[in-house]
């Protein structure tokens, strides 16, 4: 991958509305943007010098900034791919973490590289992928993924972390636990297959499909087409996708909910736990399609919170409540899927 020395610019007191989908106004106290690992370095040093605290930005896809964010945001924009036969069926791809994640997903599938084609059109950056395992129609990140270079930003030096090193969960993983704040992801390899692997048993994807085995070109075409229909250009109405996880319940859960709602839909993750869409919660309290002052949920998809030229404490307003509706109505906390920057003002 092309690592090309150049000084980087640090702007004090940058606008941050651009960088996130939402839209949402905020400022950064330093900000930079890096093209290499030259530059990385040098944003780190520029870091430690005035003890300023680092927060890694990739297309702001899945961050809400409840206001301004004290310390240097460093936006990283590395490019490369690179790819490595694994005999005549397997290859090894290796993406810079500042590539497009839709875009890299076309481009495999155009290599003849097969298996992303489920998670095509989700936005952001593959340097943000691992960091919440992300996941769609029945495939998540973790099922092709092999190691991750990263910057430990205390220390300034590059490591290697495998998929257990990761500690992949459901929309999870250590970036977002133990090691959050520890780590700058800057390139994922990924394993991927040279023959066709076809995965087309998730029940809207398969509806969709009419039953018949497609090919790889036609999941990722019916994909972009299902998250077309259902989720709203972050161009044209600023959002994050989905703003909950689905909560993950026991069994024993979903009978006594069962009972009162007998068409609530569900899906069996193991023997003593299913998951609810929280989008079907989110319904329930008749939140599709609600607006409140200057934020929203969308009226296609409750799962998406959107901004109509709001704030960040607008919008965590509106989330809380909804939170408290479930809670209070079925007895199921949610979880906020984006992590939340800054301090409302």
């Amino acid at each position: 991958m092309t690592d090309l020395s150049s000084e980087i610019d640090i702007h004090k007191d940058y606008n941050l509305q651009k960088h996130n989908t939402l839209a949402l106004p905020a400022c950064a106290q330093y900000f930079c943007a890096v093209s290499n690992l030259d530059q990385l370095h040098q944003a780190l040093s520029f870091a430690k010098a005035n003890n300023l605290a680092i927060t890694p930005l990739g297309q702001g896809s899945n961050l809400v900034l409840a206001g301004d964010i004290t310390g240097l945001v460093i936006a990283l924009e590395l490019k490369g791919i690179e790819f490595e036969a694994q005999g005549a069926e397997r290859v090894l791809v290796a993406l810079a973490a500042g590539e497009n994640w839709h875009d890299s997903v076309a481009y495999c599938l155009e290599q003849g590289f097969f298996g992303l084609e489920n998670l095509a059109l989700i936005p952001g950056t593959v340097g943000a992928a691992p960091i919440q395992n992300i996941g769609a129609y029945g495939v998540e990140l973790s099922d092709f993924f092999v190691s991750l270079t990263a910057m430990d930003i205390a220390k300034g030096e590059l490591l290697q972390l495998t998929a257990k090193d990761c500690e992949f969960a459901y929309r999870s993983s250590i970036f977002k636990q133990q090691a959050i704040d520890k780590y700058i992801i800057v390139s994922v390899c990924l394993e991927l297959s040279r023959t066709p692997q076809v995965n087309a048993d998730y029940p809207a994807l398969k509806l969709a499909l009419g039953g018949a085995k497609p090919s790889p070109k036609a999941v990722f075409d019916t994909v972009c087409s299902i998250r077309r229909e259902k989720l709203p250009d972050p161009a044209e109405i600023p959002n994050v996708g989905s703003f909950f996880k689905n909560p993950v319940v026991v069994k024993a859960k979903v009978n006594q909910l069962l009972s009162d709602y007998p068409d609530m839909p569900y899906y069996s993750q193991s023997k003593d736990l299913s998951k609810i869409p929280a989008a079907w919660l989110i319904e329930q309290c008749g939140y599709k399609g609600y607006r409140q002052g200057n934020v929203g949920v969308h009226d296609k998809q409750a799962l998406v919170l959107v901004n109509f030229q709001g704030k960040g404490k607008e919008l965590l307003a509106l989330a809380k409540r909804i939170e408290d509706d479930i809670k209070q109505k079925f007895d199921i906390e949610l979880e906020v899927e984006p992590r939340i920057y800054g301090q409302p003002s």
